[in-house]
Formats: C-alpha cells, sequence, structure tokens
C-alpha cells in the first residue's frame, strides 16, 4: 500500500517502502507542517545515502546535523532534530537489530504497540497512539485491540496524519487542528 502524505511522490514512496523513514517522519511531525516533516526522511536518504539505522546511528554527529540542517532543512530545528533521529536509529539499533517494523510486527496487541512506541525518543502518548492508527489505516497494521489502545484516533474522520490519504483529507485535517487549538484557546 502506499502512503500519500507529502504529496510529494518520491518522499511518500520512500516512506512506504522504508518503515524506519515512516518512523522518523512521525517523529519529525512536530511545531512543522506535517507533510514537510513527513518528507525529511527522503532528503536525508537523499544526502545522506541511506535511511539504514545503524548508519544514521554511527554517523558523526556534527556532519549528520549539518546535512539535516542544509536548506531545505529536514525541520525547522534541522539541527536538534538530526540529533533526535540518532538518538532513534541508536534506539531501533539496539532494541529492534535495526528493523524499526519489528516495533509493530512484534507487537502482542495495539496497547504493546502503543508502549513500544511511547518507549521511543521523541514519542509520548498522543503520538505514539497517532502512529498506530498510522499503521492500522494505512498500512493495515491491526493488532488485537488497536482500537482501543489509539482511542479517538481509530474514529472515521479527519484528526491526524493516520487520516491523510491525499491534499483534500489534508486539508480536512488541518481545519480540524486549526479547529481544536481555537477551542483550547477560548
Amino acid at each position: 500500500m502506499t502512503i500519500h502524505i507529502t504529496g510529494d511522490e518520491v518522499a511518500d514512496k520512500v516512506l512506504s517502502e522504508d518503515p524506519f523513514a515512516l518512523l522518523l517522519g512521525m517523529l519529525l511531525d512536530q511545531q512543522f507542517p506535517m507533510e514537510r516533516a513527513f518528507a525529511g526522511p527522503a532528503k536525508i536518504l537523499d544526502r545522506f545515502g541511506t535511511l539504514d539505522p545503524a548508519r544514521i546511528a554511527a554517523a558523526e554527529p556534527e556532519a549528520f546535523a549539518d546535512l539535516c540542517a542544509t536548506p531545505p532543512a529536514i525541520h525547522r530545528y534541522g539541527r536538534s532534530m538530526a540529533g533526535r533521529a540518532q538518538e532513534l536509529a541508536t534506539q531501533v539499533v539496539e532494541q529492534y537489530g535495526g528493523d524499526a517494523s519489528r516495533i509493530w510486527s512484534e507487537a502482542s496487541s495495539g496497547a504493546d504497540l502503543v508502549a513500544r512506541v511511547m518507549a521511543l525518543p521523541g514519542f509520548g502518548k498522543q503520538k505514539a497512539q497517532i502512529f498506530t492508527a498510522l499503521l492500522a489505516k494505512q498500512l493495515g497494521v491491526r493488532p488485537e485491540g488497536w482500537e482501543q489502545a489509539v482511542g479517538d484516533y481509530s474514529l472515521e474522520g479527519y484528526r491526524s496524519v493516520a487520516d491523510v490519504v491525499d491534499e483534500e483529507s489534508l486539508a480536512k485535517v488541518r481545519a480540524y487542528k486549526k479547529e481544536k487549538k481555537a477551542a483550547a484557546r477560548a
């Protein structure tokens, strides 16, 4: 199944074909437009030549940060996110033998999957729930009890990146988020 988040065919193909790219895109999806965040892994692949977690983890930190901060940067905080990307890569190597897909393929339940994602650097409960919903809705990864584990993110509608499949759904998710922010301010 092909993921359609970025609006860029090449970047979406990278997300669809490389589990670590998808995980990395989710890491970058904070304080930055989601389609640009999820395009970040393709930029790293283009500049670094690989998305192999072991190679990213072992990269010289300053050189890797320079690569990530070079315009167009992978994130508005490119250098900082480069460090987080290396932390994530290190954990994927140490905990999952460098195979990010093991995070979800070996999960015993939806709750276990959310817990595994929450244990990663840069992932809190909400982000872990959204990522689990993304896996379920876009890739068909549905461990038992995933709906309960992700709460409202399992519902039909346009709440998060898990619901983005094209430009129209992206606009609907943006409208929903804007509405929620306005309600929180009121």
